[in-house]
């Protein structure tokens, strides 16, 4: 239709869409973590954060950080979906989850002060295919266990993603008042993508930087080669 123009979109490498689920427990957990009903707080001149489920304004909350916490923890331990979107906007005073299908999810290691979840452990697990008790060990396993999570766009965009493990050991370097790059020499091959020496908080880590590409793009050789 038309001359071939306009952008377009490729979908990543070991990204998913997601299915969709419930959001009714997602609900259930709210109303017992302290959400107000928009009748209630009507009058009150209590600064509180506007919760919003698959886009429908479910009330408001007093305590959205620590709401954040608790869900992010509810996900990892697969209490509810791993594909549960939690967004939390704090200028406009928002925190959004989605339950629904159709968004594109991709997988990233999580990170916790400063260091990596997973361990060789769960490697050589997935590799055998096994646990130590003899139970199936799958990709599954590792998303349940709380090392890896599924974000969406909407949710990348409130994280912060370290490219290779090689950041987490300078910004822990770089917090401990080490300089990480003080015997990298005069030429540095690689230094144009490494993190910058400010001190980050990572929350999570790319499994491959090149994971963040399609297919198309992957398979081009040089810059300046054409798909």
């Amino acid at each position: 239709e038309g001359q071939a123009c306009g952008l377009v979109k490729n979908l990543s490498l070991m990204s998913c869409i997601s299915v969709g689920s419930l959001s009714a427990p997602v609900i259930e957990f709210l109303e017992e973590w302290g959400l107000e009903a928009l009748e209630d707080n009507a009058r009150s001149n209590v600064p509180c954060t506007k919760v919003f489920v698959n886009g429908v304004w479910m009330g408001v909350h007093r305590d959205p950080a620590n709401l954040v916490n608790t869900i992010k923890k509810l996900r990892r331990k697969d209490d509810i979906s791993p594909e549960v979107s939690i967004v939390r906007d704090i200028r406009e005073r928002e925190l959004r989850l989605y339950t629904d299908a159709g968004r594109v999810c991709r997988p990233l290691f999580i990170v916790e002060n400063q260091r990596l979840l997973v361990t060789k452990k769960h490697i050589d697990n997935l590799v055998r295919g096994k646990d130590d008790a003899g139970q199936d060990y799958k990709w599954d396993q590792l998303i349940k266990g709380g090392v890896v999570e599924l974000l969406d766009a909407e949710e990348e965009e409130t994280v912060m993603i370290c490219m290779t493990p090689e950041d987490l050991e300078n910004s822990r370097l770089q917090s401990s008042g080490i300089d990480p790059h003080a015997n990298d020499g005069d030429f540095d091959p690689a230094a144009r993508i490494k993190a910058t020496s400010n001190v980050h908080t990572w929350t999570h880590c790319e499994i491959h930087p090149s994971m963040i590409l399609g297919v198309c793009a992957s398979i081009i050789p040089f810059p300046d080669h054409n798909q």
